[in-house]
């Protein structure tokens, strides 16, 4: 392996902490020394427009792929539950490092608390541009005003401060990450057993090109086998159920002895965003496809 290692990017505080985590860990473990490049995704460019109003897919990776491919970095770093479940040609999925926490976080300002069933106040508007977590949200508690909620971490927090919303979800795998300061604001973590993450989510994964095996020896020395299990579990699903992020899919699965336990969620959400029902799996299995075939026929095949 090179004396350095490229390493690309979003510009994000989130994203920089990730690659300069990962970065750290290959300097640990091979001497050598990280330099990164930043790359402006499509969804860096908006910021305003809720995700599944976007078109396509890869609104956080297509940019980072198109610079690895050209050979400008030798890998990129993603959220793995931005990255679609197709890899481009010439690109691997080199490595799913060992997972934060998956669960979401529901923040809530002074005012916003009520005894309703995710502990907010009637009618309280609740910030996410997510269409898996208002969907949630809403089965848990009907009747929530869900407002789109684009920024970075800082950002959303400050705008939940400033009182645009009484709550926001975040995931709190990013929230404990930044070392966020929460003072002032109610904290709840979400059980993610009944409040479904996102497939992927709080894992890291690095991706390079097929034919650096410099840099996927490397690299494989990052992975979490258990991590890379799971997460390959709920990304099956959401490819068997051919979706994206416009798809509000929860996953979340876990090791279990002999095998991996799958718990699913799909929603059905109201154009308006003020109802939705939530059809629900668990399923346990051997084999990670195997696994997440069963949860897609318990789903119904992904009928909607």
């Amino acid at each position: 392996m090179t004396s350095v290692v490229r390493i690309g990017t979003r510009g994000s505080d989130l994203a920089l902490w990730q690659a300069h985590h990962v970065g750290a860990l290959l300097s640990q473990r091979h001497g050598v020394e990280a330099v990164f490049t930043i790359v402006k995704t499509a969804g860096d460019r908006d910021r305003t427009t809720a995700l599944h109003e976007l078109s396509g897919s890869g609104f956080f990776t297509k940019e980072l792929q198109r610079v690895l491919a050209a050979g400008d970095v030798d890998l990129v770093v993603h959220s793995l539950k931005d990255l679609p479940t197709e890899e481009p040609d010439g690109l691997v999925l080199a490595a799913v490092l060992a997972r934060e926490d998956p669960a979401d976080v529901l923040l809530v300002r002074p005012g916003g608390a009520g005894e309703r069933a995710l502990g907010l106040r009637a009618g309280a508007v609740v910030g996410t541009s997510s269409l898996r977590r208002a969907a949630q949200a809403l089965a848990l508690q009907p009747g929530l005003a869900i407002a789109p909620l684009r920024g970075n971490v800082p950002t959303r927090l400050s705008r939940l401060r400033a009182g645009e919303y009484d709550a926001i979800i975040l995931a709190a795998a990013g929230v404990n990450r930044l070392a966020c300061d929460l003072s002032g604001l109610a904290a709840r973590r979400l059980d993610p057993e009944v409040f479904l993450p996102a497939p992927g989510q709080g894992a890291l994964a690095v991706e390079a090109r097929t034919a650096d095996q410099k840099i996927l020896a490397a690299v494989a020395a990052l992975d979490d086998r258990e991590t890379a299990a799971t997460t390959s579990c709920e990304r099956v699903l959401l490819r068997l159920l051919a979706g994206g992020c416009h798809l509000p899919l929860g996953a979340l699965a876990t090791a279990v002895d002999g095998g991996i336990e799958l718990r699913a969620a799909l929603a059905t959400i109201d154009p308006e965003l003020r109802a939705a029902t939530v059809r629900r799996c668990h399923v346990r299995g051997t084999l990670p496809a195997e696994t997440a075939a069963q949860a897609f026929a318990a789903l119904g095949g992904g009928e909607r």
